[in-house]
C-alpha cells in the first residue's frame, strides 16, 4: 500500500536526482487488502431497483491497474430477512436488479472472500434535492472564473450532510465537495463548483447525496490526507483510512472502503 512515508521518501529521492531520471525503489509490498465500494444511491424518483458494489483489491506502488475481485459472495440482507445477492458481471462489478430501499430500515452487508466474512450495517439517508442552479462568473482564486452554484433547501431542524460530485464531461474530470449545515440548518443554500478551466458548453453532471455523519467524518479524513484531486472517496490514499466494514473472520486483515446508503438527486448542466 502506498503509505505517508514511502511517498516522503519517494519525493526525497525524486528531489536528489536530475528532472531526467526515473528513480524507482525496492519498496516492501504488504499483503494485498479487499477494497470494497459498497454505495447503494437511490435516485430521487426512481424505483432504486438496480444497484451494484464494486470490489478490488490494493496493489503495489508503482501498479497503475485496479486488480479487480471476482469470486466473492454479496449478499445485502434486512432486519426482516429480505435478501438481496449481487452477482458479478465484469471487471469486480457486482450488480443487483431487485433491491428494494426503504427509509428507516437497517440493512446490513455480508462479503464471502477467501473463507473470510467482511460484515457491515447501515440504513439510507434522505436528500432534499436540487432546486435550481445559477451560474457567475466570480469563481476561483482570482474571482473571475466561471463558477456553477447548486442551490437546495436544507430541511429544518435537522442536522444533515451532503456529498456533491460535479463531473465536467467534457474534461472528464470529477470534483468533489462535503457540506454539512451546522451554520445554515433549515436555509435554502448553495455549493459552487469552479475552475480556472471551465469553459462555455462544458457539460456538467451533478449529483447530490445524502450522507450520514460517519461517512462525512470519512470523506472529510480521506480529503486532508489526499486533497480535492478528482479521484474519488476510494482511490489509494497516502495513509491508513479504515472505513466502516470489518473482517469478522480475522480483523487484522481489514478491508478498505465504505458501505453505506443515499437517496440522491441528480442533473446535468451546460456552461453558458
Amino acid at each position: 500500500m502506498k503509505n505517508l512515508n514511502i511517498l516522503l521518501l519517494l519525493f526525497s529521492a525524486i528531489s536528489l536526482s536530475s528532472c531526467e531520471e526515473v528513480i524507482e525503489l525496492d519498496l516492501k509490498e504488504s499483503k494485498p487488502r479487499l477494497v470494497i465500494d459498497a454505495s447503494l444511491i437511490w435516485y430521487l424518483d426512481t424505483s432504486g431497483n438496480n444497484q451494484e458494489i464494486i470490489l478490488s483489491k490494493t496493489t503495489g506502488f508503482y501498479e497503475e491497474e485496479i486488480n479487480p475481485v471476482t469470486d466473492a459472495e454479496v449478499v445485502v440482507e434486512t432486519i426482516n430477512g429480505e435478501r438481496f445477492i449481487f452477482t458479478h458481471q465484469e471487471q469486480g462489478i457486482y450488480t443487483n436488479t431487485n433491491f428494494n430501499p426503504v427509509f428507516e430500515k437497517d440493512y446490513t452487508l455480508e462479503i464471502i472472500y477467501q473463507d473470510e466474512i467482511y460484515t457491515s450495517s447501515s440504513s439510507f439517508v434522505p436528500a432534499s434535492g436540487i432546486d435550481y442552479i445559477a451560474q457567475n462568473s466570480e469563481g476561483g482564486f482570482t474571482r473571475e472564473d466561471l463558477e456553477v452554484e447548486v442551490y437546495f433547501t436544507d430541511p429544518v431542524d435537522e442536522n444533515n450532510f451532503y456529498l456533491f460530485n460535479f463531473r465536467n464531461i467534457s474534461e472528464s474530470k470529477i470534483s468533489l465537495e462535503i457540506y454539512e449545515d451546522e451554520f445554515t440548518n433549515g436555509n435554502q443554500v448553495s455549493v459552487s463548483y469552479s475552475n480556472e478551466e471551465l469553459m462555455e458548453n462544458d457539460e456538467i453532471h451533478i449529483t447530490m447525496e445524502g450522507i450520514s455523519p460517519a461517512f462525512y467524518q470519512y470523506l472529510f479524513i480521506l480529503r486532508s490526507q489526499g486533497g480535492n484531486n478528482g479521484g474519488g472517496p476510494f482511490q489509494s490514499q497516502p495513509a491508513t483510512v479504515k472505513g466502516n466494514i470489518v473482517n469478522e473472520t480475522n480483523p487484522e486483515n481489514y478491508p478498505f472502503g465504505y458501505f453505506r446508503l443515499s437517496q440522491a438527486d441528480s442533473t446535468t448542466y451546460i456552461v453558458q
